[in-house]
Order: C-alpha cells, then sequence, then structure tokens
C-alpha cells in the first residue's frame, strides 16, 4: 500500500469513527472554535470603507518589538558583541506594519495581509523587508442547514488553518478544501485539507489535512487529528532527500471550561506528534527520533479593554520529529542557522556530522505568553521561552532563552 493511500485511510478511519457517533439535526452551523489567544490579532476591529455588491474593510497594525536571547552551543556564547555569529544580536528591535484588507459577498471572499518587518537601529537597521504573508481567495460550494463546503486559494500560513505548537510554520501555496457541520449533541465537526505547492522547479507538491471535533457533547472536549506530507519527491540530493522525509501525523487533546470563581475561560490541551517517515540515520546514531508532544493551558481571551490572556505550555520534541523549515515551537535559537543533515535547511551548504547538527528539533522547553489590551488600540505582548537538549547523542549541547516584548497598536 503506498503512502497516499496510508495517508488517506488514516483521515478517513478518523472520520467514520467520528461521524458514527453523531446524531444529526442542529439548525444552523456554529463557528468553529478557534483559540483565541493565536488568533487574537485576526480578529481586531475592522473598518468599513465600501460597501458595493460585498463589504471592504481594511485594518492594520503597527509593533515595536524588543527580542532578549541568551543561547550557548558547546558553552560558546553565539550572540551579541564577541559571539561565535557574526550579526547576531542579544537585543534585536524591530519595527514592524501589518496591513490586512478583506472583502466579502454573500458567497465569496478574499483577503490578504502584507508585513513590513524591518530591524531598527541607524546602522543595523533594515528599511526594505516586505513579506506577502497571506493571499487567497474563496468561495462557499454548498451552504446546507447544518454543513457548509468551502473552496480556498492562495497563500497563507499552515498554521493560520491548521493548529499545532510545534510545526505547522511553513506557507502553503495551494488549495484548501473546507467541510464544516454543526451536530446537536455530537459538537461540530470539520475536515480541512488540500495539495500546495513545495517546488515548482522539480513540479512537488506536499499534502494536509485535519480532522477535529469541538465541542464533543456539548462538553468542552475536543479532538483533532492532522496528517502532513512532505516526503513526495526525491532528487539527487541526499541531504535534501533527508530534510523533507517527513510524514507527520499529530493528535491533539483539549478541553475548555469555565471555573465560577475564575469566570474566565480556560483551556487544558497535549498533543502527540510522530513522523512516520523517520528512518535511521548516522545522524541519529541509527535509531528514529520521530516523536514529540507538548502539553499545557490557557487562561482567558482577549475581547475589549483590560482583559488579559496567559498560556503556559511545555514542548518535548525529537531530533526527526519536526522538519527544519517547518518548526514553530520554542525551538533552540539556532543562531548559525544549521540543519539537522546539512550547513542550511533543505540540503543546502552541503552536509554535516553528528556532532555537528542542529536543525528545529531536539530540545525540550517551556514557553510562557502573556498578552494584556491596554486601550482599545493598545496590546502588550510579554513572552519567555527557554530550551535545551532533549538528547546530547545529537549534535551540540546547547542552552536557549529568550525574552521578548512587544507593544502592538491595531486599527
Amino acid at each position: 500500500m503506498n503512502r497516499y493511500r496510508i495517508f488517506f485511510l488514516i483521515l478517513s478511519t478518523f472520520a467514520l469513527s467520528t461521524l458514527s457517533a453523531i446524531d444529526d439535526g442542529s439548525p444552523g452551523l456554529e463557528q468553529r472554535d478557534i483559540e483565541a489567544l493565536r488568533d487574537w490579532i485576526n480578529t481586531k476591529r475592522q473598518v468599513t470603507v465600501k460597501e458595493r455588491g460585498g463589504n471592504l474593510s481594511i485594518s492594520g497594525e503597527v509593533r515595536a518589538e524588543l527580542q532578549s536571547t541568551s543561547e550557548t552551543k558547546k558553552g560558546v556564547k553565539q550572540r551579541g558583541n564577541g559571539g561565535a555569529v557574526p550579526g547576531a544580536a542579544t537585543r534585536a528591535w524591530d519595527v514592524e506594519v501589518n496591513l490586512m484588507l478583506d472583502y466579502r459577498t454573500d458567497r465569496t471572499w478574499a483577503t490578504f495581509k502584507l508585513e513590513f518587518d524591518n530591524n531598527a537601529g541607524i546602522e543595523s537597521g533594515t528599511f526594505n523587508r516586505i513579506s506577502l504573508e497571506r493571499a487567497f481567495f474563496g468561495g462557499r460550494v454548498v451552504n446546507a442547514d447544518t454543513y457548509s463546503i468551502d473552496v480556498e486559494i492562495g497563500r497563507r500560513y499552515l498554521v493560520y488553518t491548521f493548529d499545532s505548537r510545534v510545526q505547522f510554520g511553513s506557507f502553503m501555496d495551494g488549495i484548501m478544501f473546507k467541510y464544516d457541520q454543526a451536530f446537536e449533541r455530537a459538537g461540530d465537526f470539520y475536515f480541512h485539507g488540500g495539495p500546495f505547492l513545495v517546488n515548482e522547479e522539480i513540479d512537488q507538491y506536499a499534502y494536509v489535512g485535519e480532522f477535529g471535533l469541538l465541542n464533543i457533547g456539548r462538553t468542552g472536549f475536543y479532538s483533532k487529528l492532522s496528517v502532513i506530507d512532505w516526503d513526495t519527491k526525491h532528487t539527487a540530493n541526499k541531504e535534501r532527500n533527508r530534510a523533507i522525509r517527513f510524514v507527520n501525523i499529530q493528535m491533539i487533546w483539549g478541553y475548555k471550561f469555565v471555573p465560577k470563581k475564575l469566570d474566565k475561560i480556560v483551556t487544558l490541551y497535549a498533543a502527540a506528534l510522530a513522523n512516520a517517515a523517520a528512518k535511521g540515520t548516522k545522524i541519529s546514531r541509527g535509531t528514529k527520533a520521530r516523536w514529540a508532544w507538548y502539553a499545557g493551558f490557557s487562561i482567558g481571551e482577549l475581547r475589549k479593554q483590560w482583559d488579559w490572556s496567559l498560556d503556559i505550555n511545555y514542548q518535548w520534541v525529537q531530533a526527526q520529529a519536526v522538519p527544519d523549515f517547518d518548526g514553530l515551537g520554542i525551538g533552540r535559537g539556532n543562531a548559525a542557522k544549521f540543519g539537522l543533515y546539512s550547513r542550511a535547511p533543505l540540503g543546502n551548504g552541503g552536509p554535516i556530522t553528528r556532532k555537528q547538527a542542529v536543525g528545529t528539533g531536539n530540545y525540550k522547553g517551556i514557553s510562557i505568553e502573556l498578552l494584556y489590551i491596554l486601550t482599545s488600540n493598545i496590546t502588550v505582548y510579554q513572552a519567555w521561552r527557554q530550551s535545551v537538549n532533549q538528547t546530547s547523542r545529537i549534535g551540540p549541547q546547547f542552552s536557549f532563552k529568550q525574552y521578548e516584548f512587544e507593544i502592538i497598536y491595531g486599527f
């Protein structure tokens, strides 16, 4: 049985097992329960500037950011004055502007986000860093009483649609299919997924899909299963082949509730991930270092002035669990930007030894994020991250600590 049959068999099995426990009949479709801590900035107030056959709205952010980072490798300082990596600052100041535009009719929509993210400073500053972070359009194919089917085409971050604390940090340039259905007692079921481009020069595509059942039995419990297949085409570059040898299967469990004394939404969550395509290599000492897991909790949501939210989670990620180019977790700093199998991600820069191997995995650590709405427009964001080796048998011994402070003006 080939990889793609296995991929769709896993997704189909999860769907059938979910639907077999569901009762139909709920009027209308409740909006998907998206975690507010991750998507809070996307739900900021928008200003309608024109209505002519549809609603056109524009919103934006102006940000001032500080990242204070301590990173050592084999006991050697990596950043700042006298550090091993030239140009890697201990205290990095950024200025950023994001511009978002959305247009919507009854059955269609389009959205884009332009990011202007530059380093601060007269000598160290940059003045030309622009990124098209999001650009897609879509339409509703089916709009039934209890379910809907949508199709979207274009670019987004994978984490914009799919849920994870350790992966989905890459762009998705492709087609997204969405099926959402509400059930009166069982909860809200969905499938989102589709193909997307990896490299047009070699005609390579990857595939991703996520099933979820939210608010199970109207209890606040939820569960999500995702599969992403990067390992779809090999070339003569052996390091690149190893760098994309990832077929990741991730399962998330969570529970949302409101304690009476606290009177704020609390979310408990945990997830496990495995790279089904991992193979034993010289870098991994012949073993399959393919597992990752994380667990944590969040308190509060950002809706109005004086609201705050706190998220704390612990992450444990083996070396072959997440691709170098798709990591989203705490990571390990990696100021020198070494890959797991080569000097640069995706097989570039030549091969490296087991003692040099870094990548985005092989770490364990904690992440703490605190957000506070100071005024109707100003939000303060703070974060603390730290990690060390998951195992000292792969790569150099390291220590990574980072404090981030950001003031965001949204309009």
